[in-house]
């Protein structure tokens, strides 16, 4: 079951003219990012460089909630290229430009074009902890079973 949450979202001057982020199908979970570079002087990201793509947006998100920005699938399967710092996050108190850092993990240069779908972002529900000190810690089967320690 999903719930509708409202998130008021600025364009910035560089933005304009962009569509706002949008889900491409019923059930998706992500809405596109889409890269607000010059029209006639696209971003090209060479093989093994990185780059923070700006996107225009600012956005306010209500209290108890976080952003996350991630890959989409078909850039990284078609060109190898990739979120960083996946997934990146948007805390309900930054008013700043959401920017994506992009990564290209393929062998041929990556022209980021004004529009392109470049990351999606998930809106979700953030819980807070409160850490309690403790001397020691319930057991469990697997124990301090680190990776690899279930199984291949």
């Amino acid at each position: 079951m999903s719930t509708t949450v409202k998130v008021d979202i600025r364009q910035l001057p560089h933005g304009a003219g962009l569509a706002l982020p949008a889900y491409q199908t019923a059930h998706a979970a992500g809405l596109d990012l889409l890269a607000a570079v010059p029209e006639h002087t696209p971003m090209i990201l060479a093989p093994g460089k990185y780059a923070l793509v700006p996107t225009g947006l600012t956005i306010a998100l209500p209290a108890g909630h976080e952003a996350q920005v991630r890959p989409r699938s078909g850039l990284a399967a078609k060109h190898g290229v990739t979120v960083l710092n996946s997934p990146g996050t948007i805390d309900a108190d930054y008013r700043g430009e959401i920017s994506v850092l992009l990564i290209n993990h393929g062998d041929a240069p990556f022209p980021i074009r004004r529009g392109e779908r470049i990351a999606q972002m998930v809106i979700a529900p953030v819980t807070r902890v409160e850490l309690v000190p403790a001397t020691s810690l319930s057991t469990t089967d697997r124990g301090g079973g680190g990776f690899g320690s279930t199984g291949r």
